[in-house]
Formats: C-alpha cells, sequence, structure tokens
C-alpha cells in the first residue's frame, strides 16, 4: 500500500516539478475533450434536429466529429513525445538509483490516469457550462429560433469519454515502449544530447519547390466542376508536402547563407540565435511547417465559410428570383391550357401576387468534349454538363440586352473555354457567336457538374429530337419547360414554406390526365422561404464547424510554438550562459530573440499567405458552385482573415518568447 502511494506521489511529483510542460499539455487536452463533447452534443441534440435546417447542420457536424477525433488523437501524440523527450532523463536518474523500468511503468500509469482524469471531467464539465453558448452561436447562424432550455443529448458524455480513454491508454502505450527500449545512460544523457550539424540538402529541397509548384499549378488550372474537388484535396496533400520538405531543408539553407553573411551573423544579437538554431533545423523547419499548414487551414475554412454566410442572401436571391416558383415541362411545348391549370394549382383564389416572371427554356444534359455535346445520361463522366437552352428573344427580355442572332449562330456560356463552334448531337454544327456571361436568371442550380447555356434563335431548333423521342420517350433527358414565378407579400415566411405541399404535384398529375400514360414530364415547386431555412442550416453548419475547427487548430499552432520555445530555450540556456559570463547582457539576449522572431517565426505566415494566395482561384470556383459569384467578397474576407491571424500569431509569439527569455536569461 505504501509503495502504491509512493508511485503516486512520485508521480504528481513529476506532474508538479514539470509544470511549465505539463499545464499546457493538459489545458490542451480538456480543450480536445471539450471541443469533442459540444460537438458530439450538438450533433446528436434533438432541440438542433427539430428546428428548420438543423438537419443538414447536424450531418456536418457528425463529420466534424471524425475530424476533431483524428486531429485530437495526432496532435496529443505530438504533445505526449515532446513530454517523454523532457522526462527521459529524469526517468533515467530513476532508473540508476535502483528503480526498474517495471517501477517506472507504474509511475507513467498514475501519470497518465492523473492526466487523463483531468483532461475528460474537465473537458466535459467545461463543455456542460460552454453547450448552451455554442448553441446559440448556431442557433443564430441557421437562422432557428432561440430556446432558453438547456437539453444535453446525454450519450456524448460516454462517448467522448471513450474515445479519449483510448487515446491516453494508447499515450501510455507508447510512452512505455520509449522507456523500455531505452537504455538508462542514453536517458540521461538525451536531453544533452545536440543534433549533428545539418547539411543543406538541395536535391531535397528541390524536390520539394517542384511538388509545391505542382499543387499550385493545380489549384490555378483545374476547371473541370467533376475534377475540382479531387483536384483540390490533391493539391492541398501536395501543398503539405512540398512544405515540409521546403522548411525542413530550405530553413537550413538560410541559416548556412546568414552564417555567410559576415555584416549579419557576427552581431550579438544574430550570433546566438543563427548558429543555434542551426544545429536544429531538422527539428525546427518540420515544426515551421507544421505552424504553417494550421495557419493555412485557418485561413481556409473561416474565409470560405464567412464568405459564403455574409453573402448567402445573394445566393437566394439568384437561385430563387420570386417567393414562390413551380416549373412544368414534357417533351412538346406547354400548351395555354396546361399553363392554366397549373396556374390554377400554383395560386389559391384568395391569394394576392405581383411581379409574376415566365418564360420558356429547354433542360437537358450531357457529355461535352471538345465543342461537341452529346446528350445522354451519364452522371459519372468527368465530362458531364447540365444544359439549359434559351431563344433569343426570352434572353434578351431577362438579361435587359439587344443581341441577335442568324442563323445556325448561338450564344454560348461554357467552363470549358472559347470555342468557336459547337456540336449538338443529332442537330448538327452551330456557329459561336459570341461568349456569354452566366444568366443570372437561369434556373440551373450550380452543382459540382459542368454548366453549359446556349442561346438560340428559336427552340424550335431542338423539335427533330423531341420528334424522334415522341412524348413517350426515355432515351434522352430533355424537356421544353415552363418556368412561373411570383411574389406573395401577404404570406408570411413560415405560411410561403409550407405553401407548396407534397399534395400538388399528383394533383398536377391527375388534373393533366398525366396517370397511367407513359407520358414524360417534370415538375418542381419551390419556395424561396422553405429553401432559405436549408441553405442557413447548411453553410450556418459550415461556418460553425469552421469556427470549432479554427479553433482547435489555433490551440494546435499555439501548443507547437510554446513547445518549440521551452525545449529551445533549454537547449539554449547554456550557450546563453557561457555568452553572458564573456559580456553578454540582458539586453543583447533581447534583441537575439527579436532577430530570431524576424529571421525565422514569421515564415509560417509569410507563407500561409502565399498558400491562400494560390488556393483562391480554386477556392472561387468551388464557391461558384455553391451559388456564390461575389469574388472581391471573398478576396475582402481572406485580406481580413489573414490580418487576424497575423495579429494573433505575433501575439502568441511574443507571450511564449518571454518564457524562453526567462530560460536563457536565468530569470
Amino acid at each position: 500500500m505504501k509503495k502504491r502511494g509512493l508511485y503516486r506521489r512520485l508521480a504528481m511529483n513529476g506532474i508538479r516539478g514539470n509544470r511549465q510542460l505539463y499545464i499546457p499539455h493538459i489545458l490542451a487536452c480538456v480543450g480536445m475533450v471539450m471541443l469533442y463533447f459540444i460537438i458530439t452534443s450538438l450533433a446528436e441534440s434533438d432541440v438542433i434536429r427539430l428546428m428548420s435546417g438543423g438537419d443538414s447542420a447536424q450531418v456536418l457536424l457528425g463529420l466534424g466529429k471524425g475530424v476533431i477525433a483524428i486531429f485530437a488523437a495526432i496532435f496529443l501524440f505530438y504533445t505526449n513525445s515532446f513530454l517523454m523527450k523532457r522526462r527521459q532523463k529524469e526517468f533515467g536518474l530513476y532508473n540508476v538509483l535502483g528503480m526498474s523500468k517495471h517501477n517506472i511503468a507504474r509511475i507513467l500509469i498514475w501519470e497518465s490516469v492523473l492526466t487523463a482524469g483531468i483532461a475528460i471531467f474537465g473537458g466535459i464539465v467545461l463543455g456542460i457550462i460552454l453547450y448552451k453558448l455554442a448553441e446559440l452561436v448556431l442557433v443564430q447562424l441557421i437562422s432557428g429560433d432561440v430556446t432558453f432550455t438547456i437539453e444535453l443529448a446525454w450519450q456524448a458524455i460516454p462517448e467522448t469519454a471513450l474515445l479519449f480513454a483510448i487515446i491516453f491508454l494508447l499515450l501510455f502505450v507508447f510512452s512505455l515502449l520509449k522507456v523500455r527500449l531505452t537504455n538508462p545512460i542514453e536517458l540521461i544523457k538525451s536531453e544533452s544530447m545536440g543534433e549533428k550539424p545539418p547539411k543543406a540538402n538541395w536535391f531535397f529541397g528541390l524536390l520539394g519547390a517542384v511538388i509545391l509548384g505542382f499543387g499550385y499549378y493545380l489549384a490555378l488550372t483545374l476547371e473541370n466542376p467533376m475534377a475540382m474537388m479531387m483536384g483540390f484535396l490533391l493539391a492541398a496533400v501536395l501543398v503539405m508536402v512540398g512544405t515540409y520538405m521546403l522548411f525542413m531543408s530550405g530553413s537550413v539553407l538560410m541559416c548556412k547563407i546568414m552564417q555567410k553573411s559576415k555584416r549579419y551573423y557576427y552581431k550579438p544579437n544574430h550570433f546566438v540565435s543563427v548558429s543555434s538554431m542551426t544545429y536544429r533545423m531538422k527539428r525546427n523547419g518540420a515544426g515551421l511547417a507544421s505552424i504553417c499548414i494550421l495557419l493555412t487551414a485557418v485561413l481556409v475554412m473561416l474565409s470560405s465559410t464567412s464568405s459564403i454566410m455574409i453573402g448567402i442572401e445573394d445566393i437566394l436571391e439568384d437561385f430563387y428570383p420570386r417567393d414562390l416558383i413551380v416549373q412544368f415541362g414534357t417533351h412538346k411545348e406547354v400548351t395555354d391550357e396546361q399553363k392554366e391549370v397549373v396556374k390554377s394549382l400554383a395560386i389559391d383564389d384568395d391569394l394576392e401576387i405581383e411581379n409574376v416572371l415566365e418564360y420558356e427554356y429547354i433542360m437537358t444534359n450531357g457529355i461535352f468534349t471538345d465543342g461537341n455535346l452529346a446528350l445522354d445520361y451519364l452522371y459519372t463522366d468527368d465530362d458531364y454538363v447540365e444544359v439549359c437552352v434559351f431563344d433569343i428573344d426570352t434572353y434578351n427580355r431577362l438579361n435587359d440586352s439587344s443581341e441577335t442572332l442568324g442563323s445556325g449562330e448561338v450564344l454560348l456560356y461554357s467552363e470549358s473555354g472559347n470555342m468557336s463552334e459547337i456540336y449538338i448531337d443529332k442537330l448538327g454544327t452551330f456557329t459561336v457567336k459570341s461568349k456569354i456571361e452566366y444568366p443570372s436568371f437561369c434556373p440551373l442550380q450550380r452543382t459540382v457538374y459542368g454548366m453549359l447555356v446556349i442561346v438560340v434563335d428559336d427552340l424550335d431548333v431542338f423539335n427533330p429530337i423531341f420528334e424522334m423521342l415522341g412524348d413517350k420517350g426515355n432515351e434522352i433527358y430533355i424537356y421544353r419547360m415552363w418556368w412561373y414565378g411570383f411574389d406573395v407579400p401577404g404570406l408570411s415566411e413560415s405560411e410561403q414554406s409550407y405553401y407548396y405541399g407534397t399534395h400538388r404535384t399528383p394533383l398536377l398529375k391527375e388534373t393533366l390526365g398525366l396517370y397511367n400514360t407513359g407520358i414524360n414530364y417534370h415538375i418542381s415547386w419551390d419556395s424561396l422561404a422553405a429553401n432559405r431555412s436549408d441553405y442557413y442550416g447548411l453553410f450556418g453548419g459550415l461556418l460553425f464547424l469552421g469556427i470549432f475547427l479554427s479553433l482547435m487548430f489555433v490551440l494546435s499552432a499555439v501548443l507547437i510554438i510554446y513547445y518549440k520555445q521551452i525545449s529551445e530555450g533549454y537547449e539554449d540556456a547554456s550557450r546563453f550562459g557561457i555568452m553572458q559570463k564573456v559580456g553578454m547582457t540582458k539586453a543583447d539576449i533581447r534583441k537575439s530573440i527579436n532577430s530570431q522572431m524576424l529571421s525565422v517565426f514569421l515564415l509560417p505566415v509569410l507563407m500561409a499567405a502565399v498558400h491562400i494566395a494560390f488556393a483562391s482561384p480554386i477556392m472561387v470556383k468551388m464557391l461558384k458552385m455553391c451559388g456564390f459569384m461575389n469574388t472581391w467578397l471573398f478576396l475582402g474576407v481572406t485580406a481580413a482573415c489573414l490580418a487576424v491571424v497575423v495579429v494573433v500569431y505575433t501575439v502568441v509569439y511574443k507571450i511564449t518568447s518571454e518564457a524562453y527569455y526567462g530560460i536563457v536569461s536565468g530569470r
């Protein structure tokens, strides 16, 4: 019993004696547990689920749980490996004084239990305290109704506790193996063992630059929407790999160049910092690259999700230019009688309407390659496009223009670049008179697929296809559509969202006599108010998840910077001690630290800014697939996010550099 108490006391003394290292580690663990608990509770909350748009938000939060779990495990392994490195001398001393590795393992068990207990209990308690605040933020983002009752998803508690208990168990096993596979002498000397002077590996650096350049090239040149998502992920991986390789080799090269500059190197404020950095640049470069990647991830998430939320009303206005919209089409031109039937079902007798808008168009899809359009159902092909066709009169009326077309001429919007001709299967070749911007009135909603808008002299040029198919043909997805929309100022948003029920489609089919006829048709009913809740649920959930992940990444970057300063402080303490004995003042030490900041620690921010600059084109294209068309707003939001990140990074570095200064100056 006394022996068991001894191990517990040694573990507590070890944590207390190394509190400068353990307190940030435990706080980071508490933060990770808290973030996971809150997002799990929200993802399983009945309150959120029952809100309009809440189900869309919960799908995103469910995905966010997995990201947080994986990242938390990786990052806690990083911080634990740092702690073990700092404790190796202590464990080696225990071993030399007669403790077996079995005894040290029992100390590690108690340290793991204490750390896990504080982290899991503290994180869950803090999560419960802050849960309502997080719920209110999410509700505000998805435009839901605020409730002032606290209804936790209690199943999140055991789920969170189990996940992090497994992570801490794996951390203990890793620590135990580290101690068991190292002999006592190596443990004692591990802290004083420096790195060998690194060599500037030109090949490694050039390869990193090539990989990084290829990632930038993908981000700048990807056009096909189908390939854009996978291309973005590939570009992100290439940029991460290239960043690590460049920082690990380029930072060594930078130090070598600074050492060769006599005017720069042989000064008190530069000499010590550069010489000490040179001996640990392999590890230094990896840490700086990690910080750069984390800052880039924060910028990408916050700038994109914030831009969408700021411009969400513009997106809705483009997609739904009227409060209530109905679309109906068959393989023939919609008759006046059919239009009247639709209107009679779309508008109640006592409903006051205004701003009526109607037009006809052709809706189809196909494979578009090198100016050739083959109408088909092949959704999985990379060249698949959704197609919208207008006649020139409709285009001019809705676009407030005065374009003219001759026989065989078309206006064209395409994401595949400029072309002089377009060949449409079964119709022939058309001359492209000019390329147009994507029409704001086009009913196609942007998706991961490509889009093609064709303006012809008359929609009747497509009649050969309809005649070939007949009323019941289904070989090709193509319809002559009638679009009808209007505003209803007399209805509230809740009434508008409920106005178009699912009963209207079967009622229309019955009234038009479409049942059991085999006639192909397309019907859609849309309400701006109903879709507003879905959009706010989706994009509000994205922004909320982006904020949560950004908090986690910022927390990780802060801890990396802190541990980097602490570890380098202990390593440099003896060097600065010698320099102080030969005349170096504390003011000189301060200048040396500032020199290190300017020469090295601003690099991650500068590189993150370069990354986000090259990522902006593909991010703009991906945002356009969500309907966000305001490029200048995105660039402004990105610049604001970058400014905030720079300020936060500088403040964090200045605070952590005080810890470094305190160690090396012997304060």
